[in-house]
């Protein structure tokens, strides 16, 4: 069954309406009077619909019940990449979106190639954000996780620690493990932290550490920066029964 994200405005009444785009791709799929599709306001909640008619520009609707979404995850993930080359950041919001993740946020840090600037950003945060959506609706999700850009390093760190659980990963830890790091804190809420291509510094770990993130290793293998993660997600997802 075919999903479209409105605004929570556009999503209450009986009868409801798709314009713009969601009209657009309504047409695409050759929506027909009498099919049902699933209308969602990006916040966890969906209602069924029956299409009642197809013009130019618009689709109405008639709106059953709403209901809560069953396809959202009950831990709720934070996802933090640093800046990275390339359209790396863009493969980890698809990819992110689909395994569950709450939000992803982008972060600069010391060793980041890629550090656009305010006007770019917002042309950036615009596509990554319509990558979400797009995501969401290919996944099934009830929600459009939110994608943000930190200002800063420490900004970040600051941001991360409100979770439940807030992990940083580095390639020298050593001692503690991801799974070490679940099984010794209760939570709810968890904030995964990676760094850019080149890694983060030393310092920063030191940082993150004085922040009150938990330090943990993702095995003895070097992960890109677009894989680490997705790994973590996914083990996140795994160990809270989502799998």
């Amino acid at each position: 069954m075919a999903r479209f994200f409105v605004t929570p405005e556009e999503f209450s009444g009986d009868f409801l309406v798709l314009t713009g785009e969601n009209a657009a791709h309504g047409k695409v799929l050759r929506l027909r009077s009498g099919e049902e599709i699933i209308i969602c306001d990006g916040c966890g909640n969906e209602r069924v619909c029956t299409v009642s008619d197809v013009s130019d520009g618009q689709i109405s609707l008639v709106a059953k019940a709403v209901e809560h979404s069953i396809t959202e995850p009950a831990v709720q993930v934070s996802v933090y990449m640093a800046f990275s080359k390339g359209d790396k950041f863009e493969h980890v919001i698809q990819k992110s979106t689909e395994l569950g993740a709450y939000e992803i946020i982008a972060f600069p840090s010391a060793r980041c190639v890629s550090k656009p600037d305010e006007k770019s950003l917002k042309k950036k945060l615009e596509r990554w954000q319509k990558i979400a959506a797009s995501a969401a609706e290919q996944s099934g999700r009830g929600r459009v996780p939110g994608v943000l850009v930190m200002g800063n390093y420490q900004e970040a760190l600051s941001r991360a620690v409100s979770s439940d659980l807030a992990i940083l990963f580095y390639e020298n830890e050593r001692s503690t493990t991801l799974k070490m790091a679940l099984q010794n804190t209760p939570y709810h809420s968890v904030s995964l932290l990676t760094g850019p291509e080149g890694g983060l510094e030393s310092r920063e770990v030191g940082e993150a550490v004085s922040a009150g993130l938990q330090v943990c290793t993702l095995g003895t293998r070097i992960l890109r920066c677009e894989t680490a993660p997705l790994c973590a997600l996914s083990a996140v997802m795994y160990d809270s029964g989502e799998f």
